[in-house]
């Protein structure tokens, strides 16, 4: 019996076939986990629609792959795309996150430095841990062979996932070992090092931006219909992926959208003081968790990511896993996340985005929470260093301070496979001049009215003295601040 692809009805893309194979991978414990993973974190707490997960991310992404493949596949046919091409990069865009963690970034990016600190883990190198067990658990590799994929293509979808090369790969001509240079292009599918345009960003930007209510601005379809493959004028004769030299506009809108979701989502002040909450609760909880890996050996939650077998069991539903515990040693952690479920959260004092030349270093963030608590001292009060947590949040278009767009190519009408830049300043002289800032929130740890006013005017005395000049509050009714204080600003 010949197998027949399957059709998801998906609310961003519609209804979407997918290949045999794919559907295979999709039907895998490690894959079906990912329904129970939260694609915006905490950001369900505060966004009631911010349900989905990166299950149906994943599917998207892969759908959104092929599109973009197969149609350059069409277009042009002497770039000699095939079908194990096609098959490949739709692999890699539904297995790119298999190895998020709980609450997705709050796993890698909180929970993962502060229990094992010095380890550099992302959850990229466990996507491709997890995608080499769910091909030998499953037995899959026989089935990729039936599908005409070999070794080559199984290497070309781990570099996909996570490409890390060797020191004597970063020196070779080339050095990708999946596909040749002449087919670099489609390294730029998934997830694109270049410029970050890719289609992974472009799923979670409409999906995203529908469960939380809010304006997608950004129209991949035409980027979709726009794009080609061309070459720069290079000594290797690189081929790109590259648009329309008026979609420059588009791209603009694009890393905007990312800006905007970051900002109004993803690092809400209440939204961020909750996935603290969670992070503090699971550091808590970690050496009394216990997670059954390979040959029966008990893993912690912050060494599962060792152990794929022991990883896949780990999903959100560690949350309730931790409130209906009876062990008296997570007696703790059930407190923070009874007090998020109760509404009694982490109250931001305030935030601020400081001037360039006043931003933050990364080596001084471990001090900022004991310069917040001795910034003032209030008759009665005392604060210590661990009833504050001062976030640095870095906000970006993508690439840090780099504008992305001077890394992306065009081509024009009159020539379309001929590759170009455009200056920002022929786009439109009202584009940003900086690309990245930084978001610093301070929240205290303690619940009560006269702790929490008192914090505020620690943050307001902390900023004087950082020389931080803009101050933005959401509630600014406390005429009794500390004499000096910057003047705030509204939104």
């Amino acid at each position: 019996m010949v197998p027949v692809t399957k059709v998801f009805n998906d609310p961003i893309h519609g209804h979407i076939e997918m290949h045999p194979l794919l559907v295979r991978i999709i039907d895998t414990p490690q894959f079906q986990r990912l329904r129970l993973i939260k694609q915006l974190g905490g950001a369900y707490f505060v966004y009631p629609g911010a349900s989905h997960n990166r299950f149906e991310h994943s599917i998207g992404v892969a759908y959104l792959a092929g599109q973009l493949v197969k149609g350059l596949k069409e277009r042009q046919p002497e770039l000699g795309i095939d079908e194990r091409d096609v098959l490949c990069v739709q692999i890699a865009g539904l297995c790119h996150d298999l190895g998020h963690g709980p609450f997705s970034h709050l796993f890698d990016r909180a929970f993962i430095p502060r229990t094992r600190p010095g380890t550099n883990w992302k959850h990229e190198e466990a996507s491709l841990e997890m995608f080499n067990h769910l091909l030998e658990s499953n037995g899959l590799k026989v089935a990729f062979t039936e599908n005409h994929l070999n070794s080559d293509d199984i290497i070309f979808i781990q570099e996909q996932i996570n490409w890390n090369p060797s020191t004597e790969a970063r020196d070779q001509e080339w050095p990708f070992s999946g596909r040749p240079r002449e087919k670099g292009f489609l390294y730029e599918i998934v997830a694109n090092k270049r410029n970050g345009i890719d289609v992974d960003k472009w799923d979670y930007f409409a999906r995203d931006s529908y469960h939380l209510g809010m304006q997608n601005n950004f129209d991949s379809t035409r980027f979709l219909k726009f794009a080609r493959v061309c070459e720069i004028d290079d000594e290797q004769k690189t081929k790109l992926i590259c648009t329309r030299d008026k979609e420059a506009g588009n791209l603009y809108d694009m890393f905007h959208t990312r800006y905007t979701l970051h900002c109004r989502a993803c690092q809400h002040n209440v939204v961020n003081g909750i996935e603290c909450m969670i992070t503090d609760a699971l550091v808590l909880a970690d050496p009394h968790i216990q997670i059954s890996g390979t040959g029966g050996t008990l893993y912690q939650m912050s060494t599962s990511i060792d152990d794929m077998e022991a990883y896949t069991k780990l999903t959100d539903d560690i949350f309730q896993q931790i409130l209906r515990s009876s062990d008296q040693n997570l007696k703790e952690a059930q407190k923070i996340l009874q007090n998020v479920i109760d509404r009694k959260l982490y109250k931001c004092v305030g935030h601020v985005r400081p001037e360039e030349k006043r931003e933050v270093k990364k080596k001084e963030e471990h001090k900022l929470p004991a310069e917040v608590a001795t910034a003032l001292k209030i008759p009665g009060v005392q604060f210590s260093p661990e009833d504050f947590i001062v976030k640095v949040v870095h906000l970006d278009y993508g690439m840090e301070e780099e504008n992305p767009i001077d890394k992306a190519w065009f081509y024009c009408k009159d020539n379309q496979n001929q590759a170009v830049k455009i200056p920002k300043a022929q786009v439109s002289q009202l584009l940003p001049e900086r690309f990245k800032e930084q978001l610093i929130q301070v929240y205290c740890k303690t619940f009560d009215k006269d702790s929490v006013k008192a914090a505020k005017k620690h943050f307001e005395k902390w900023c004087i003295n950082r020389k931080f000049t803009e101050l933005r509050d959401d509630d600014d009714d406390d005429d009794t601040a500390p004499e000096g204080r910057p003047k705030r600003q509204r939104q």
